[in-house]
């Protein structure tokens, strides 16, 4: 199935408010949808039988400062089955409290379990129902993300761990 094919049935299946746009960008079409409802777009994803993303390959952040909303999550699916590829993203604003949130996916792709936990430790995107949220490459007390834009190049002083010389 080609990629105008996916993006038609999502259209065709979903209102405009949820399917809220669809790019291509070099012979991949990705689409943006409304974060409330990504749950329900994944779910028809994988179980639609002429879909089948069966696979998550990966799931990133995008710090798209000063652009508004500032946080996009993408979701990369494979097919096993029809060998085809998805792309499909979320935006997020950033709070004025807090950390933005988005629901996890691992309830539907258990390959998401990892790359959500670093996606909320590098940008400090919170993953709602992520079954194991602890952190994985930082320390626990430290409340920095260090791949967001306005992050510090020189760092910001937070007592590193003492490493092996």
């Amino acid at each position: 199935m080609n990629q105008e094919l996916i993006r038609d049935k999502l259209s065709s299946n979903f209102p405009q408010e949820v399917i809220q746009s669809a790019v291509l960008f070099r012979e991949q079409i990705s689409v943006t949808v409304s974060a409330e409802k990504i749950l329900e777009v994944c779910l028809f994803l994988k179980e639609d039988s002429d879909l089948a993303f069966d696979f998550l390959s990966f799931v990133a952040g995008v710090d798209r400062y000063p652009k508004a909303p500032r946080f996009e999550v993408v979701y990369q699916l494979y097919s096993l089955k029809h060998n085809h590829r998805f792309r499909v993203k979320t935006l997020l604003n950033e709070p004025e409290n807090g950390l933005p949130e988005v629901d996890s996916v691992t309830g539907i792709w258990p390959t998401a379990d990892w790359h959500e936990r670093e996606t909320a430790e590098m940008f400090g995107i919170t993953f709602n129902n992520h079954p194991d949220p602890r952190k994985l490459l930082l320390p626990e007390n430290w409340s920095i993300h260090p791949l967001r834009k306005d992050f510090p190049l020189q760092g910001t002083g937070e007592d590193t761990p003492d490493l092996p010389s």
